[in-house]
């Protein structure tokens, strides 16, 4: 039962990450999916008073690197987690 209990507070942390509405716009230049980066340059991101540049950052989940690829203009929501700048939500452009 406790297996269980730590499965569904991981699963409502997971969920409560991918919620976020993406709110920056940015184009991939870097992937690193082994190390959980990803580097974007992007415009103003708001929540992070952080202007416009190209950095690298972490992603939450290493599945938010799936399907998509250097080049791709995306939509994203980044925090700072542990200290370190985070992509919790990554979506392609239309």
């Amino acid at each position: 039962m406790k297996s269980l209990a730590t499965l569904v507070a991981a699963l409502v942390a997971s969920t409560a990450l991918w919620a976020q509405t993406p709110n920056a716009d940015g184009e991939i230049t870097k992937i690193d999916k082994a190390a959980g980066k990803l580097t974007l340059r992007h415009g103003e991101i708001k929540n992070l008073d952080m202007p416009p540049m190209t950095m690298v950052f972490r992603v939450a989940d290493a599945r938010l690197l799936d399907g998509v690829a250097v080049g791709d203009r995306v939509r994203f929501a980044a925090d700072k987690v542990s200290g370190s700048y985070t992509v919790t939500a990554l979506v392609k452009a239309n």
